[in-house]
């Protein structure tokens, strides 16, 4: 979890068990007295954090990769993403998921978004990093994965968004983010 801000009230935990716990996450129920006095059941999944990894390729091309998500019943194209794995870097974490999904190197990675996806019930932290200066290599996809990567000039990306080709909320935030505070910056200078 991340730090708190001193002196700012957070819930006082009464009680907390674990209801599952898998691979890839798990879930735990709390029950809690929350700073306004309230007390209540909380439902969390716990996760381990993740990464999105937004790599530009030197001709300013974004890649993307397209794979089936079972939770939507579809494929859908998305930025690079994975969980941190136990004793991973943030920046060790996209570096992986770059190579496996892609086969691409970067020789520089840079956090430029740290968001909760889902803060309702999602413990989930999720570092948005862009990649840059890459190198071409063999992806090394995991044995359940079947991804195709591709390369989008970004107003290609910019229509996709608006004609809701591009669905995952994760590459709208990272690319939107990116084209409206990142690249402009990158022109100027």
């Amino acid at each position: 979890m991340p730090p708190r801000k001193p002196g700012r009230p957070v819930a006082k935990i009464l009680r907390s068990e674990i209801i599952y716990k898998g691979p890839v996450f798990g879930v735990r129920r709390d029950e809690v007295l929350e700073p306004g006095g309230v007390r209540t059941i909380r439902e969390v999944i716990t996760h381990p954090g993740s990464v999105v990894v937004l790599p530009v390729l030197p001709d300013g091309r974004i890649l993307l990769i397209r794979q089936y998500r079972h939770a939507t019943r579809q494929y859908l194209w998305e930025l690079v993403a994975g969980r941190i794995d136990s004793g991973e870097s943030v920046r060790q974490a996209a570096a992986r998921e770059l190579i496996e999904e892609t086969g691409y190197r970067a020789q520089r990675f840079r956090v430029f978004l740290d968001v909760f996806p889902t803060p309702g019930f999602l413990e989930e932290r999720m570092y948005i990093l862009l990649a840059e200066k890459l190198t071409p290599g063999k992806a090394q996809p995991e044995e359940d994965e079947k991804i195709t990567a591709e390369a989008f000039q970004p107003t290609a990306l910019e229509r996709m968004i608006r004609q809701n080709v591009l669905r995952d909320a994760k590459s709208i935030a990272g690319l939107l983010y990116y084209f409206r505070f990142l690249a402009g910056k990158k022109k100027r200078n």
